[in-house]
């Protein structure tokens, strides 16, 4: 909700509701002599929006081609392209103004990571791959849908419910990523995420609920784009929803493709 990326640009913050209520006559007619969104070119529109989000995708799929095929020849390849991934997003979360170069590598580093561990997991559960992409795609496309159709929006109790639980699973992250480093829990892959509770692993448990987290994560995302482009963002701004969408959508894959390994074991 308080993402640098979008908060900072009022555009994307300002609610045409309360924006309304202190407008003059004079800024009214300006309003109404506007030309129609997008028809100057200037200006942030759905469709410009989806030409820059699937453009972003188009360059992570041929990154990530390239970190599948070199993952067995370079196996530490895809472990620096994350890290340049996570160096990038950070630029791109608190830069100012939207850079689609720096956008575009950010999709590039982050095809090659996603490439090259998913090329590891195929290795150990050949099938998992195709299952989790599958399951992503189902996601997206189900959020879209119902976002598209107005029987899911943001609201400010949801969001708040939506930021403690981002809150809580980090810290549980954190804390499951020392014990794995330290050997804490017997030196298994998944650390606490193996764990079982009535017989099912932890991991499985959490998998759903970091799923729907990430639903809701792609709700805000559509959100913001409608407020923006409701509210005149400038037309570079179409970068950001393409930016947020494209974090939110490699987040779901890898937490559905760990998700996915862990119900194998």
């Amino acid at each position: 909700m308080n993402n640098p990326a979008y908060s900072r640009n009022p555009a994307f913050t300002q609610g045409s509701v309360s924006a309304a209520q202190d407008i003059s006559a004079q800024q009214l007619d300006e309003i109404y002599n506007r030309p129609a969104a997008g028809s100057d070119g200037e200006v942030m529109t759905v469709e410009d929006t989806i030409a820059k989000t699937v453009g972003a995708f188009a360059i992570l799929l041929v990154g990530a081609a390239v970190g599948w095929i070199t993952a067995p020849a370079l196996p530490f390849l895809w472990i620096i392209a994350g890290l340049v991934g996570f160096v990038l997003a950070m630029v791109n979360i608190f830069k100012k103004e939207p850079s689609a170069p720096l956008i575009l590598a950010y999709a590039a580093a982050e095809g090659v990571f996603v490439g090259g561990i998913s090329s590891f997991f195929e290795a150990l559960y050949p099938g998992v791959v195709i299952q989790a992409v599958l399951a992503t795609l189902a996601v997206v496309g189900v959020t879209l849908a119902l976002f598209a159709s107005g029987k899911i929006r943001a609201s400010k109790r949801a969001t708040k419910v939506f930021m403690v639980a981002m809150i809580g699973y980090l810290v549980f992250s954190l804390i499951n990523v020392v014990i794995m480093i330290f050997g804490g829990a017997d030196g298994n892959p998944w650390g606490l995420r193996s764990q079982e509770i009535f017989g099912i692993p932890l991991g499985l448990i959490l998998g759903v609920f970091v799923v729907l987290l990430a639903a809701y994560s792609l709700v805000l995302d559509f959100d913001f784009i409608q407020r923006g482009v409701n509210n005149r963002a400038p037309r570079k701004y179409g970068w950001t929803g393409a930016f947020g969408i494209m974090v939110t959508v490699i987040w779901l894959y890898l937490e559905l493709l760990r998700m996915f390994a862990i119900a194998r074991d």
